[in-house]
């Protein structure tokens, strides 16, 4: 869903879209930036993931971490979820994602700035979150610690991790463990349920 650590080019000019694959925006397609190393997750890997979700989605409070496109978060509003919060460093995917938050006229809100410094601003604990940072910079463990420290898990929340094969095994946060587990090509992904108890 977000930006891979990449070398070289740069084609900020072109845009492409992403669909929502499903709930009451269905198959509508939203603009998004050709930013460096920005990367959708795939509509296979969506269903799979929301797929998990099914029974929890509806009514669900979601924070959508390293959000890019926001593609994600924006599944988990077409399908009713309450609220949910995004957060994107990079200024102009940021504006994009507001804007097509604007077309299908919902209010979420979205926090321009870098996820380990917006976490510790929020205070209400969420339900569901997303968590695919940029590949090649190690922030899934330090981004888990931080929501943890901060109390942002709801009691049997659910957090959905995407990240390189490659990259550092996962420090669970007390209470935390995994229930759902698959490998895609370069991906790993998972689904972490935080119990509220350590183990």
């Amino acid at each position: 869903m977000n930006r891979v650590a990449k070398p070289s080019s740069r084609h900020n000019k072109k845009s492409g879209s992403v669909r929502i694959i499903s709930g009451q925006w269905r198959g509508r397609r939203l603009p998004v930036l050709d930013a460096e190393g920005l990367r959708p997750s795939t509509d296979r890997t969506r269903e799979t993931l929301f797929n998990w979700l099914m029974a929890h989605v509806q009514g669900s409070r979601v924070l959508d971490v390293f959000a890019g496109s926001g593609v994600l978060g924006l599944e988990a509003l077409s399908r009713y979820a309450s609220e949910t919060v995004f957060i994107e460093k990079h200024a102009p995917t940021a504006k994009q994602l507001k804007t097509n938050l604007d077309t299908l006229k919902t209010e979420a809100q979205v926090h321009c700035n870098d996820a380990l410094a917006v976490i510790p601003t929020l205070s209400t604990p969420f339900d569901i979150i997303f968590v695919d940072p940029p590949f090649g910079h190690d922030l899934v463990n330090p981004c888990l610690a931080a929501l943890y420290k901060h109390q942002l898990l709801a009691t049997n929340a659910l957090i959905y991790v995407e990240q390189e094969i490659n990259a550092p095994a996962l420090s669970l946060p007390p209470g935390c463990q995994a229930t759902k587990q698959k490998q895609t090509g370069q991906l790993t992904y998972c689904l972490l349920e935080y119990t509220g108890t350590a183990a």
